[in-house]
């Protein structure tokens, strides 16, 4: 019997299954909250509830997570800075790369250097002078990243000696742009490079609780983890590159639902604890996108297609105009958070005795996640928050907090606190859908809502309120994703506010003389453990049908371990042209170049170099025995006004598979 191991870290929680690769089923699986201030706990709970006789047997143990998507959804992760070769501040500001790149100006050094488009001539700038220059600005990041114009073409000498210099003088992690992306744009480039930069912690210290969780169970196995695009990649190379681990956890949503379901045509809708995946599979296959725009930031990062939005079981719920509202930001829930802390029932229990009102969170809570390792780049009023929050957790509305100067939303994006306040999840335990953790506390915070919504009867009510919510914004992220499908260069920029008024209008039953309806023929599959309470909902307004498949709560640690190793490699051609026609190619990949004089050499050469580089990626990831090869040869072509073709390049795509 082949088996292997599959863990899922999400937001939430951390599942685990054992599955038998002959029989293709499930053999035992476990779930437990991810423990974010020890990530190491929850995998290792999560590990506990298999049946250790069966762990000793696998061979192969796969890892998906959402802990990098989540943090570039919630904007945390390390501090890091990004150095663009090759343009200028006049130049970003221009093209406003902050909305269109995710990339900010305090986040950017630009060195306009001059470099051909050729890449023969490299504008390497002086690297000792621009440190002694910005030597304040590189100090304060804690990863540092490059991104070089036509690097591409030149073999990455700026990238490369940008490194060797800022490293020694540093000593901190450091991303160059071409080992990451292929393509030209050096904006693109940049962000993918920076949020690699951003994300080395979070990954760093995932793959480090997984390693102490084996050694504290004598599992000696391989770690593989689930890339963005659904294949697999050594846990070496996702230290390397968490980037490419983005849509890692929502990737697996995908494996998972279509093999526990075997269907076609279905758009797989993953809810989690922080947000909601839904990515769409026709004919089998799911759908890609060549760069994942994500948390702000657009990307080279090839991938599955996933719209993620802010919608979980741990939503934020607020009260704003006399209004419940759903916020994007995750927070853990009170009844998560009063299970483990006691004292949080007494706290909010004195603030219903109270006559307090304020619209205002006072009925929320801070705690102490982790206490940073270098506090002095920490502000002093920072300092004395952590001081405060080492005895446990305190409420907002408490005596200790000044709710109305409470600056730490530096320390909340960088984890080094949380905020508890009332999710849906709390409303979920309040009807009695889920019971896992602390009532007592949901209902208290639930109590004082009721105060602030008079337009609210009882608990029940505002409970249902809440779910309605949730299955409505659930319906509209759905239809603007089958919109935006259907009609790509129509809504390319996204929906208007009109149209999405409309679709907010669509969920109400519309009766009357004039009536309109978004409808789908492709089935809703929902995994996740929150899904099966509002996705029935969506699919009635929609006017499908829905599947909950079995094992639908750990359908990504499915989709993990049934995951397989499958590379791509974009060898690009590029003419070289000139009054007198074309003088010769250039061809690059991934920080290496060639020059030739004729398409012939140049497509010899492209093909060679695939193969190598897709082969070498394959073994890199843990491929073993065969490596099957796929070639893919995609001239483009433009035209002048005359009607005139012109040779615009021509990629060669080298794809490699092969199994563990």
């Amino acid at each position: 019997m082949a088996v292997g191991i599959g863990i899922d870290t999400g937001g939430t929680y951390t599942d685990a299954v054992i599955y038998d690769f002959d029989k293709k089923e499930v053999l035992a699986k476990g779930k437990a909250l991810t423990t974010k201030e020890n990530l190491e706990t929850g995998i290792g709970n999560a590990l506990d509830m298999l049946p250790y006789d069966l762990i000793k047997q696998a061979e192969v143990l796969s890892l998906s997570t959402t802990l990098a998507t989540n943090a570039c959804v919630e904007n945390k992760g390390g501090r890091a800075k990004v150095v663009l070769v090759g343009t200028s501040d006049k130049v970003l500001a221009s093209i406003d790369a902050e909305t269109v790149y995710g990339l900010k100006p305090e986040d950017v050094l630009c060195l306009d250097t001059y470099s051909s488009f050729d890449g023969k001539i490299t504008g390497n700038p002086d690297w000792d002078q621009v440190i002694e220059e910005h030597h304040e600005w590189f100090s304060d990041a804690q990863a540092l990243a490059v991104s070089a114009v036509n690097a591409m073409k030149n073999g990455a000498v700026c990238e490369k000696s940008a490194k060797e210099k800022l490293v020694s003088k540093y000593k901190v992690p450091f991303v160059m742009a071409y080992e990451l992306a292929s393509e030209l744009n050096v904006m693109e480039r940049g962000a993918t490079a920076l949020l690699n930069a951003k994300l080395l912690p979070t990954i760093e210290e995932f793959m480090q609780s997984v390693k102490s969780a084996l050694e504290a169970r004598e599992l000696n196995v391989k770690a593989m983890i689930v890339r963005s695009d659904g294949s697999l990649m050594s846990d070496e190379m996702a230290l390397l590159h968490p980037v490419k681990t983005i849509l890692s956890g929502p990737a697996t949503s995908i494996i998972g639902g279509r093999g526990l379901t075997g269907c076609k045509d279905c758009l797989i809708v993953d809810m989690g604890g922080t947000t909601t995946d839904v990515s769409i599979v026709q004919k089998g296959e799911p759908a890609m996108a060549d760069g994942i725009r994500i948390g702000g930031y657009r990307t080279q990062i090839k991938g599955v297609f996933i719209d993620t939005f802010g919608l979980g079981g741990d939503s934020r719920i607020t009260v704003e105009d006399n209004r419940l509202l759903l916020n994007t930001r995750r927070v853990t829930p009170l009844c998560v958070a009063s299970k483990t802390y006691p004292d949080i029932k007494n706290q909010l229990q004195s603030l219903l005795d109270s006559s307090k009102l304020s619209t205002l969170p006072v009925y929320e809570f801070l705690y102490l996640v982790k206490k940073p390792s270098l506090s002095d780049s920490y502000r002093d009023y920072e300092i004395e928050l952590i001081h405060k929050l080492e005895n446990g957790p305190l409420m907002l509305g408490g005596a200790e907090l000044d709710v109305y100067n409470l600056k730490c939303e530096r320390l909340e994006d960088e984890g080094v606190i949380m905020r508890c306040g009332l999710t849906p999840t709390d409303i979920m335990h309040i009807k009695g859908d889920f019971n896992l953790f602390d009532k007592g506390a949901s209902v208290l915070a639930a109590s004082y809502l009721l105060r602030l919504l008079p337009r609210y009867n009882d608990i029940i009510q505002l409970c249902d309120a809440v779910y309605d919510l949730v299955s409505r914004k659930l319906y509209e992220n759905i239809v603007r994703i089958l919109l935006v499908n259907k009609y790509p260069g129509r809504y390319e920029k996204g929906i208007d506010g009109q149209l999405l008024s409309l679709i907010r209008d669509s969920y109400d039953d519309c009766s009357g003389f004039f009536s309109y309806y978004f409808r789908t023929n492709a089935v809703l599959v929902g995994v996740g453990a929150p899904i099966h309470i509002f996705l029935p909902r969506a699919a009635e307004k929609l006017g499908t049908d829905f599947i909950i498949p079995p094992h639908s709560e750990v359908a990504n640690a499915v989709g993990a371990i049934i995951a397989d190793i499958d590379v791509e490699v974009k060898v690009n051609i590029s003419p070289i042209h000139t009054a007198a026609g074309i003088s010769g190619y250039t061809v690059y990949a991934e920080g290496e170049s060639a020059g030739f004089d004729t398409l012939e050499e140049s497509m010899k050469f492209a093909e060679t170099l695939g193969r190598k580089l897709a082969s070498a990626k394959a073994r890199r990831r843990g491929a073993l025995g065969e490596i099957n090869f796929r070639l893919e040869i995609n001239p483009k072509t433009g035209f002048t006004k005359e009607g005139e073709a012109i040779d615009l390049g021509t990629a060669v795509i080298a794809r490699a598979s092969g199994r563990l």
